[in-house]
């Protein structure tokens, strides 16, 4: 085993990833208050007009939407009831969301008080660790469990191989807890990892938000013109000196004007300057998101612009094919994640350190990202009675259901069940 760097070196790792992680969060949740620092924009203007743009948590939202986990294929190890007892609804939701906004999210296993596996996400600017690209797991991890009201650190963890030591800071405690397994009790959940960047990549990237600064900054221009597009400004020419003075206000909103003539007979000339359009400003506007759909895969009917009637389901697939394979490679590797959250987890609740060969056979199942319409069904239903005559017994009942994402009528797949509609049996004691 490598030799472990240590708690001090992980509170400064988190540190120095913190600012990342609270920006993405940030722009996810439209808390991105920058004044527009224009200098043809005057100053008391800069604050009086301060939009919101929800593009980015529209593209996290997307994806994360149509990453719907339906279970575990050839569960050898009886994983399935623990995320069932850990509800499973929020949970999977919840470590899924979190990595998308900070590229990787971490599960926390401990016991709950009946000695059973607890499953706790915590998002990347509470959690780090040192990982083992082999495996996927940790070699050793840092927590932040509970802070105060000023944010700051109260219950510290730090994870190795064996046991988990927790640290107090208002009571200066410390305590360990021992268990059998050979990783840390924190695992974590990345998004599209790589060679130069192990622990993933956001959802939200710099061109995103870029981008949505950009349309933020459009929207509030347009609010300025938009106050002069509704109430043009007027001017008078060649009123006499001796002429009341002009409540300019009250020349703006009022529909008629009185001016009469003076001792000489001469008359004023009324006029109004030409309005600025709001046609730059929508297709600026129009631009950005176009710009914006191309870099995460999504269209312009998504973020709010018609472009035409609406579509089938066939044609909504093929202008998201982007999106498509996005969520395919989110599926790898989300699945691998959670199949490792698993293994440590039925070490936990069996006092046994499994080997990775337990789960060597055990493959993560997802629904449908595009769920199938009628039409569909009827082509895929075609194709399998025709294949099937080719080649006999080339699509059963879970082939179908894993391309059109429906049940087939018993309990099959799920939590509970394996994909052979077998309840999943026990841990191997040789393993």
């Amino acid at each position: 085993m490598s030799e472990l760097y240590g708690i001090e070196y992980l509170r400064n790792k988190l540190s120095l990833r913190q600012t990342r992680v609270r920006l993405r969060y940030k722009y996810y949740e439209m808390k991105d208050y920058r004044p527009n620092n224009v200098e043809l924009m005057p100053a008391r203007l800069r604050f009086q007009y301060v939009s919101t743009c929800g593009w980015c948590a529209k593209a996290v939202d997307s994806l994360a939407d149509r990453l719907c986990f339906r279970g575990f294929d050839n569960d050898t190890a009886a994983i399935s009831d623990i995320f069932r007892l850990n509800n499973a609804d929020t949970f999977f939701d919840s470590a899924i969301l979190s990595a998308l906004i900070s590229s990787c999210a971490f599960v926390y296993i401990s016991k709950d008080d009946e000695g059973y596996p607890r499953l706790q996400v915590i998002d990347g600017y509470n959690a780090t660790g040192v990982l083992d690209e082999t495996t996927g797991m940790l070699k050793e991890g840092y927590a932040v469990l509970e802070r105060d009201k000023h944010q700051k650190p109260v219950i510290e963890a730090y994870f190795a191989p064996g046991y988990t030591t927790f640290y107090d800071k208002r009571t200066e405690n410390e305590w360990t807890i021992t268990y059998p397994s050979r990783y840390p009790m924190l695992v974590p959940i990345i998004y599209r990892p790589d060679a130069r960047r192990p622990f993933g990549h956001s959802r939200i990237s710099r061109t995103c938000m870029y981008l949505q600064r950009y349309a933020k900054r459009t929207l509030e221009r347009s609010e300025i013109s938009a106050d002069f597009y509704s109430f043009p400004q007027k001017y008078v020419l060649g009123l006499s000196d001796s002429a009341d003075h002009l409540d300019s206000w009250k020349a703006t909103m009022t529909s008629f004007l009185r001016f009469d003539k003076d001792e000489d007979g001469d008359k004023p000339t009324v006029g109004s300057f030409n309005t600025n359009s709001m046609t730059p400003y929508n297709e600026q506007l129009k631009m950005a998101a176009g710009m914006f759909a191309g870099e995460t895969g999504l269209t312009l009917d998504d973020l709010g612009f018609s472009t035409g009637n609406p579509a089938s389901a066939e044609a909504i697939k093929a202008s998201h094919e982007s999106l498509r394979l996005t969520a395919r490679k989110a599926q790898r590797t989300f699945g691998s994640g959670f199949i490792n959250v698993g293994l440590i987890a039925a070490s936990l609740r069996d006092d046994f350190p499994y080997r990775r060969d337990l789960i060597a056979d055990t493959v993560a199942m997802w629904e449908p990202i595009f769920e199938p319409d009628a039409a569909m069904l009827s082509s895929i239903g075609d194709g399998a009675i025709k294949i099937n005559q080719a080649i006999p017994g080339f699509f059963d009942k879970d082939t179908l259901r894993n391309l059109t994402g429906i049940d087939g009528g018993e309990d099959v797949g799920g939590y509970s069940t394996g994909a052979s509609g077998e309840a999943s049996g026990g841990v191997p004691e040789t393993i």
